[in-house]
């Protein structure tokens, strides 16, 4: 059977796929496997208590149940507009503006099945083939101005890959006193002087804060400097906020978040417990939220209401803030420093040094002159039955090809129950002491 090339381009082999394929492979199998390679958040009581309770609140008064012709908007059993459940956005509004100030208004939010789709169609919107004010073709890209980044950018454009990526500074610095940490910083040198942003061959500029896969919080001034940049080239700013304020806050610098009509925030209700549900939102321009909607029309329908029934009560009272401020973010920082010890104590000898923990659910290992990739690492680890990410996924827009850094590195779940920390790192110690013993 002969498929297109968008059919073509879709079935080959990428790094999410693979992520995804391990995780479902994972979760059936009927061996022990140490899962510390997905993106699944942790199962923490109190979410699910405070889930479940919404959820039977709602079958309870009827709202899964809803008339055709009824002005409630919080069942299933109806589509809600190409835009998303109204009832949801409404809520968002107000919350938004209760706490940060935005003055938003519902054409300023949109909702997607998930936040993988709605950077399939914000990447899709910004960058490809543009036609120029001489009515010429121009290939615009998408810039990442810090790498590594999330393996899920990677394979979304509908033709090709267009991205264009600067790769960090590497500082070291210490974390809680103690050395052997480092930290990625924008390197605004080398993205001052790229020639596509001179040169109007970039469509947007996106950053993940924290960073999915290091953990990395980008500054304040860091976000501002960017935002300065975007504006100057008339680019959006695009920032991806899944782990990041107001929910599910799993973020331990003193930084701010902040908003404008150049600024498109995106959300998840994935992380705060609830991927399943797959519900992504886009704060935006009224004309990316029109964009974003007519795309949805046409792939969707429309958005799956779920997760926006569940998810109204929680951001109309305040609830979504109040766990993740509460429950999910110190769950996390314990997780954090819980494997940074486990880890200390099975390479204290050996050259890994981690990536200072400022967020999300995973912690970066970078093993310096490591005598094999880390692709080749993850394929030994999984034999034992401990699953984790090589590195070489994270560099979308960059040839990594001569680049080392790119090949000693590790993404690792913290999600995980205590005990599969314990088993994975345990494992990750062995195998990699005896690959540097091997090579001495």
């Amino acid at each position: 059977m002969k498929f297109s090339k968008f059919g073509q381009k879709f079935t080959q082999p990428t790094g999410i796929s693979q992520l995804m394929d391990d995780l479902g492979d994972a979760l059936k199998s009927d061996q022990p496997v140490n899962m510390l390679g997905g993106g699944n958040p942790a199962r923490i009581e109190a979410v699910n208590e405070l889930f479940l309770e919404t959820y039977q609140a709602l079958g309870n008064d009827g709202s899964f149940r809803e008339d055709i012709n009824s002005t409630a908007t919080s069942s299933m059993a109806n589509y809600s507009n190409p835009q998303g459940d109204a009832a949801f956005i409404d809520a968002l509004v107000g919350f938004f503006n209760r706490h940060y100030d935005w003055n938003l208004t519902s054409e300023n939010i949109a909702l997607t099945n998930g936040s993988q789709n709605a950077f399939f169609y914000l990447f899709n919107l910004f960058g490809g083939a543009f036609t120029d004010e001489q009515n010429e073709s121009v290939d615009k890209s998408i810039l990442l101005p810090l790498t590594p980044e999330y393996i899920g950018y990677s394979d979304v454009h509908v033709e090709g890959q267009h991205f264009t990526a600067v790769l960090p500074h590497i500082d070291e610095v210490t974390h809680d006193g103690e050395a052997g940490f480092f930290k990625y910083r924008v390197d605004f040198d080398a993205l001052e002087n790229l020639p596509a942003l001179k040169e109007g061959r970039i469509g947007a500029i996106c950053c993940s804060r924290p960073t999915n896969p290091t953990g990395n919080v980008l500054t304040d001034d860091e976000m501002a400097h960017l935002a300065e940049i975007a504006k100057r080239y008339d680019v959006p700013l695009i920032i991806d906020n899944a782990y990041g304020m107001p929910f599910p806050n799993i973020i331990y610098s003193d930084v701010n978040l902040k908003w404008d009509n150049n600024t498109i925030l995106c959300f998840s209700l994935s992380k705060i417990g609830l991927p399943g549900v797959r519900t992504g939102i886009i704060v935006a321009a009224p004309e990316v939220i029109a964009a974003v909607s007519a795309m949805n029309a046409v792939v969707n329908l429309s958005p799956t209401r779920f997760g926006a029934s569940i998810a109204t009560p929680l951001v109309e009272n305040n609830a979504i803030k109040d766990l993740s401020d509460n429950d999910i973010k110190p769950f996390y920082q314990q997780q954090a420093k819980t494997a940074v010890t486990l880890l200390k104590k099975e390479l204290c000898d050996y050259p890994l040094v981690i990536h200072k923990p400022e967020g999300a659910i995973f912690l970066w290992l970078w093993f310096k002159d490591l005598p094999i990739s880390t692709s080749e690492l993850y394929e030994t680890l999984k034999e034992k039955g401990t699953l984790i990410v090589p590195s070489e996924y994270f560099f979308p827009g960059v040839d990594i090809s001569d680049y080392k850094h790119a090949h000693e590195c590790i993404r690792m779940s913290i999600a995980a129950d205590e005990q599969t920390l314990i088993d994975g790192i345990a494992v990750i110690g062995e195998v990699v002491r005896g690959l540097y013993d091997g090579a001495k």
